[in-house]
């Protein structure tokens, strides 16, 4: 198995990606471990976040030997890419599809899930290498746009981010969402420094998936 490959196996068997938008490093820090201790282990730190390329490599150091597997969220360019890459970054996400970012993911075995919003967009990845892209935004495309893509694309695999709930999750499994990727749910309801909440939020999360791949 490739290093790619595993890293792929490892984020779908998590299934839920948590979206770190931190408004200081030292918040998206506590926000990926208030999320991983609530049992969400895919962890995104997007770039809006200050020193952004800080959090991922502390959070690669401390759990590097763990489950967690860390990526980096809102990358817009290539040189970006590079920079999340070697500051540990074991996947990366864009709003957007971008063929240079495409390039360094592949030249260093890192999968690539760049937003796509249409069958052109979703196409033009798959062929640069793209294994997974990003339904974005979600809230908008909902989850019947998977099964719609399957129609002509039946081995397109897709994973929604933005307007995932715990209301819609099993909308979004029912039409084979690859995985799904959590942002503002889990710090809802946070105040301060209090971050019991996200891991709650977090928790509850987990606790729903697992109820329906149990088919409950």
């Amino acid at each position: 198995m490739t290093k790619k490959q595993r890293i792929l196996e490892q984020l779908k068997n998590n299934f839920l990606f948590a979206v770190v938008r931190g408004e200081t490093t030292e918040d998206a820090i506590n926000i990926s471990e208030a999320v991983y201790a609530g049992g969400i282990k895919n962890i995104e730190v997007t770039f809006t976040t200050p020193q952004a390329d800080d959090v991922i490599k502390n959070l690669s150091k401390k759990y590097g030997q763990s489950d967690m597997v860390v990526g980096a969220g809102t990358v817009m360019d290539a040189i970006t890419a590079r920079i999340a890459i070697i500051s540990g970054a074991e996947f990366i996400v864009s709003p957007h599809f971008d063929k240079e970012i495409s390039r360094i993911c592949n030249r260093y075995a890192i999968p690539y899930l760049p937003g796509c919003a249409t069958v052109t967009e979703i196409n033009d990845a798959m062929e640069t290498g793209v294994e997974v892209v990003k339904v974005f935004p979600g809230g908008i495309l909902g989850p019947a746009f998977i099964k719609n893509v399957h129609g002509p694309i039946p081995y397109a695999e897709m994973m929604p981010s933005g307007g995932v709930s715990l209301d819609n999750m099993n909308q979004w499994i029912d039409n084979k969402a690859w995985a799904v990727g959590i942002g503002s749910a889990l710090t809802k309801g946070m105040s301060a420094d209090d971050y019991s909440i996200v891991t709650k939020n977090a928790q509850a999360f987990v606790d729903k998936y697992n109820s329906l791949k149990k088919g409950e």
